[in-house]
């Protein structure tokens, strides 16, 4: 079996800048309760401090099957290595000054649930199930078989407002350092 974080992404499309997040750094993040995997609603607006969110389209679970042509989306593959790569970072983003990392989907909390235990992430995820946080802060979406996936897009949030959004994200095995080379940079 192949392991998950294996990917070769240049077999895979590239997503392309669209412009799609170009209106967030400086947008003030609405107040909207997203459920969490450690049971706490999250107000990503009321944080103080420096936060770190990386909105993924969706995790896999092992034996069910991905949307159909999910390979053939620009940017949809790399869930769990993003998720991954957060993971293996987390204590050097610590040390940065980041005081609250979330990863966000459109996927239930009960479905996340499960990717957090298998993945052993060290923070929480959060659930946009209603489209809440996507329709308020105008964050890059598509559909595939119905459902509505939120484009991968990481954003470092400081009292509330967006400071920097990395978009598009590609690879995004690559993305968690990235952000540690922009909060080295921003020191």
């Amino acid at each position: 079996m192949t392991n998950l974080n294996d990917v070769d992404w240049t077999k895979l499309p590239e997503p392309i800048d669209d412009g799609a997040a170009d209106h967030l750094p400086g947008r003030r993040v609405p107040a909207v309760m997203l459920a969490s995997t450690v049971g706490e609603e999250v107000d990503l607006s009321s944080l103080s401090g420096t936060t770190v969110v990386y909105v993924y389209p969706m995790t896999g679970r092992p034996g069910l099957a991905l949307p159909a042509g999910w390979d053939a989306i620009p940017g949809a593959r790399g869930c769990t290595p993003q998720s991954c790569a957060f993971r293996d970072h987390f204590k050097e983003l610590k040390r940065l000054g980041v005081d609250h990392l979330f990863g966000l989907s459109t996927q239930t909390t009960e479905y996340q649930r499960e990717a957090a235990e298998r993945m052993h992430l060290p923070f929480p995820l959060l659930s946009d199930s209603q489209l809440e946080l996507q329709r308020s802060l105008g964050l890059p979406a598509f559909v595939v078989d119905g459902m509505t996936l939120l484009k991968r897009v990481t954003v470092i949030i400081r009292n509330g407002e967006v400071r920097k959004a990395f978009y598009p994200v590609f690879p995004p095995d690559r993305n968690a350092e990235e952000v540690v080379c922009w909060l080295r940079s921003a020191h």
